[in-house]
Parts: C-alpha cells; structure tokens; sequence
C-alpha cells in the first residue's frame, strides 16, 4: 500500500514573473532554493498565480494542509517604501477589523486564509512593490532584488522558531 505524506510545513511563492515586481514571490522562492539552507521538511515551491487554488484545496481537504504555511507575495497599495518587506497574518473569520494590506489580488483569497486560520499558523511575507507594468516587462526593481534577500532571511527565521510580532495593519 502507497502511503502519501503531505508537508507540515510549505512556503508558496506567488506573482508573475513577466511583471516586473510581481515577480517578488517567485524570486525569493528561488533564493531559498540556491541558498540551500532550508530546514528539513520544508516544501517551498513558486505557484505563480495559482495560490487561491492551493489555498482552496487546503480549505477542502483540510488533512491536505500544511499545519505552518508561509506566503511571499508583493502587496501594492500600502504606504510603505518600495522595497520595503514587512510581515501580515490574516485575520481570523471573526475578526472585524482585520485584512488590513492583505489581498492576495483581491478575490477570495483573504476569506480563504480566514478558515484556514483555525488549523494552520500563516504567516504572509509582503513586499511593497516599486513598479506593476500594465504590459510584458519580466525583472525586479533594484529596490524589490535588494528585498529578496530580506524576505528569505525572515522566511528562515520564522521557520527558525517562534519568530518576531506579526504586524496586524498598517
């Protein structure tokens, strides 16, 4: 009998790659990749744009699940510096004043991250993005390649232990 056994602990990198600092996610994904200094056990992997369908399988196979889920994404809209990397976590389905910067390209991914809040501990890496084409124009910002390295760096840490406070708004 095949047994199949589902990471307890996965980073998703999410964004398109072929606009400009959308690409964010992907990159530090692939950082950590070349880095090699990820802890046992942990599946890290680029989703591109598909996160709401990993997030969506996690809400209907909750054993799916991973029980630590970390997101790199870069979040426009905020008054932050370009470059510069802070840390979210969604809010609970009963929390009214939560969704502070979280979008996740707006859609249904906040409201997803809310059930999953009551089985899996997320935490979201964000980057405040310099430049979104409109049109085709693969790379990152210098303020967003200088943010990589500060995003991996936490994603190691909070894979580390307990990690530093989260930030509950802007």
């Amino acid at each position: 009998m095949h047994k199949t056994i589902f990471p307890r602990r996965m980073v998703l990198g999410c964004g398109n790659t072929l606009l400009g600092d959308d690409g964010f996610g992907p990159a530090v994904i692939r950082a950590l990749h070349n880095d090699r200094k990820l802890p046992a056990g942990v599946t890290c992997a680029d989703v591109g744009t598909g996160i709401r369908d990993h997030l969506f399988n996690f809400l209907l196979a909750p054993g799916l699940a991973p029980e630590r889920l970390i997101i790199v994404d870069a979040v426009a809209g905020t008054d932050r510096e370009p470059g510069e990397v802070f840390l979210l976590r969604p809010p609970r389905p009963d929390d009214r004043a939560g969704g502070h910067d979280l979008s996740l390209h707006r859609g249904p991914g906040l409201a997803i991250l809310q059930q999953l809040v009551a089985h899996t501990t997320i935490d979201i890496i964000a980057a405040r993005p310099a430049r979104i084409p409109a049109t085709v124009s693969p790379g990152l910002s210098p303020a967003m390649r200088n943010a990589v390295r500060r995003a991996a760096g936490l994603v190691l840490q909070l894979l580390s232990g307990p990690g530093p406070a989260t930030e509950a708004g802007p």
